[in-house]
């Protein structure tokens, strides 16, 4: 950098710094300024953007950066270098730039261009500069050839222009090197300096820093996501009566992860419990309390007790993780036989509910507190759910920003959805999720988001028989008659047999062990599920009998014949349950488990 001429000591005034004091106090401001505005980057391409507006034009006309790939980052990676690749080639957007007094315009540098790809040799002379760390002036001659590799010319002086206008600067890590900064004077400018090396030096350093921090965040952030995608629930389940499609978004303004998670459950009685919840906070902290609740909601809900009491306990177990962090929660079930839904709020968002007719509302779900807080209060909410209607359950930041608030929101994403569902055709609900998601404004967002959309199919009534049935030792005849009457009835006469069987095993055994009526349900879907329940807690096991042994094999033949079956323990008893294909149905595949053994 070119600095005004020294004054003599007699011609210089009284009073006034040497102009070498005055150059150096340049220098340091300089480089104060412009290494806080690389240290500004968040990622990789940020830190880079940093370092091209800090050193153009101000310092330099060009700069080039290649970096290895991969990045030899952290203490653990011991692989030799790879091949050089060209980060930057393209000036960023303006913006004002660290300035030095003495800087001229940026003149044309002409057409000078750096090569995609160097790949210097273990041995070469590139990667022994790259390894020494210190800045050199590139047009030296026992420098030009490695230049000229980065550049990817064979005739180095017809590349550059003459005199010491280029500087090769190592970009080094704690103990590697990471690639490097080429930066380049035009002709009509002062040629490089001796301390313009030091200049060089620092910016490569926090350049490096950057570089190192940036990529080690991106790798913390990657294995922060896959944490948290692995605690959601990597595909929905299929329950009759009801369609489900869901949505995840991570924030993309933070490398933290959030809370956010959703669920689909399955419940006796063809019934699907809806959650969706929100651990407050960005951190792997909420992801880990987020998979924590989202285990409890999940054994909460084998025990089938209502929305309110689900969430009663969730937050007494929170109590007991110790933690400060609060969460939203909201629990609905939905019940496809009687077209209802029951739902219960831990100071969550209301969910939506589109209509089949087009009209949208948010519904009324009194609010209980946070997740937590414990303070309890929770209600429950039975409604009716309509077929053909859609829920859409979501966390707040589908809804909430910085520009508006969460209710305000809610109501432009109910008037969305209902405009989006007024027309003749109505969209599917995965497009409709993606509806929903268009609610989003431009830019970034600043907090996870979670969807769940639901649409209620629910099941015919002629579809559905019920009994109920005192437990006596003719009871599993009379099931069995019962059986076979609504199999002919709905055209199934070649599952009978099997299902006569079935029915009569599982029902003898709630026989052994109920003292109230025992409840028989046959449901002819996707498939003829058959539904057992009774009073009692006791959980059948299967087992092989002895051949001394007069009972012990019911379970073992549902086990053979069913296609799938299972035993669910509620807070009134339990119910076992057992699924065959309907006629023409293929089935399961040939790698498809035969049976589904009974949890707790």
């Amino acid at each position: 950098m070119r600095m005004p001429a020294a004054h003599t000591p007699a011609e210089q005034p009284k009073g006034a710094r040497p102009p070498a004091d005055e150059a150096q106090t340049d220098r340091l401001r300089y480089l104060d300024v412009a290494t806080r505005q690389i240290a500004r980057g968040m990622n990789l391409d940020e830190t880079l953007r940093e370092l091209w507006r800090a050193a153009v034009p101000t310092f330099a006309d060009v700069v080039f950066v290649h970096l290895y790939d991969p990045l030899p980052v952290g203490d653990e990676n011991d692989a030799p270098p790879g091949a050089l690749r060209l980060r930057t080639t393209e000036p960023p957007p303006p913006r004002k730039a660290a300035t030095l007094r003495s800087a001229p315009p940026p003149p044309a540098v002409g057409t000078i261009q750096a090569a995609e790809v160097a790949r210097p040799a273990a041995t070469g002379l590139l990667a022994k500069l790259l390894r020494a760390g210190r800045p050199v002036f590139g047009d030296l001659p026992e420098n030009r050839s490695a230049v000229a590799e980065l550049l990817g010319v064979t005739d180095f002086a017809d590349a550059v222009p003459a005199g010491r206008r280029m500087i090769l600067a190592p970009l080094h890590g704690r103990s590697d090197a990471m690639g490097s900064v080429v930066l380049i004077r035009g002709p009509t400018r002062a040629e490089f300096t001796g301390d313009d090396l030091l200049v060089a030096s620092q910016l490569a350093t926090h350049t490096a820093l950057g570089i190192h921090k940036a990529v080690l965040y991106e790798r913390e952030a990657s294995v922060a996501d896959a944490l948290q995608r692995t605690m959601l629930p990597p595909s929905l389940p299929e329950p009759a009566g009801v369609l489900l499609a869901s949505r995840y978004l991570a924030a993309s303004r933070t490398a933290q992860v959030g809370g956010d998670w959703y669920d689909a459950i399955p419940l006796p009685g063809s019934r699907v419990a809806l959650v969706i919840g929100d651990v407050m906070g960005h951190s792997l902290t909420s992801a880990a309390i987020m998979g924590q609740l989202r285990t409890i909601v999940q054994t909460l809900a084998g025990l089938d007790l209502p929305p309110d009491e689900i969430l009663h306990h969730l937050d007494e177990q929170a109590a007991r993780l110790g933690t400060e962090h609060t969460a939203t929660c909201l629990y609905a079930m939905y019940d496809p036989v009687r077209h209802r839904l029951l739902a219960s709020s831990a100071g969550h968002l209301p969910p939506v509910l589109l209509h089949p007719d087009g009209s949208a509302e948010a519904l009324i779900v009194p609010p209980g507190a946070p997740i937590g807080v414990g303070r309890g209060g929770f209600e429950s909410t039975e409604m009716h759910a309509p077929t053909g209607a859609t829920l859409m359950l979501y966390t707040d930041g589908l809804v909430e920003s910085r520009e508006s608030d969460a209710l305000a929101g809610v109501d432009r994403l109910r008037a969305r959805l209902g405009a989006a569902t007024s027309g003749s055709a109505r969209p599917g609900l995965e497009e409709l999720c993606d509806q929903a998601l268009g609610t989003l404004g431009a830019g970034d967002r600043e907090d996870d988001i979670a969807l769940l959309a639901a649409r209620f199919e629910g099941i015919l009534p002629e579809t559905v028989a019920n009994w109920y049935l005192a437990p006596r030792p003719q009871t599993a005849r009379q099931a069995r008659r019962l059986t076979r009457r609504t199999l002919h009835h709905w055209g199934l006469d070649s599952l009978v047999e099997a299902t006569e069987l079935m029915v009569s095993e599982v029902v003898a055994n709630a026989v052994r062990f109920a003292s109230r009526p025992i409840a028989l349900r046959l449901l002819r879907t996707g498939v003829l599920r058959c539904e057992v329940g009774d009073d009692s807690p006791l959980v059948p096991r299967m087992r092989h009998a002895r051949l001394s042994d007069e009972g012990g094999r019911g379970l073992f033949l549902v086990d053979q014949m069913a296609q799938r079956w299972g035993a669910t323990r509620l807070s009134t008893g339990k119910v076992v349950w057992f699924e065959q294909p309907l006629p023409g149905d293929p089935g399961p595949g040939p790698d498809h488990e035969p049976s589904q053994r009974p949890v707790a």
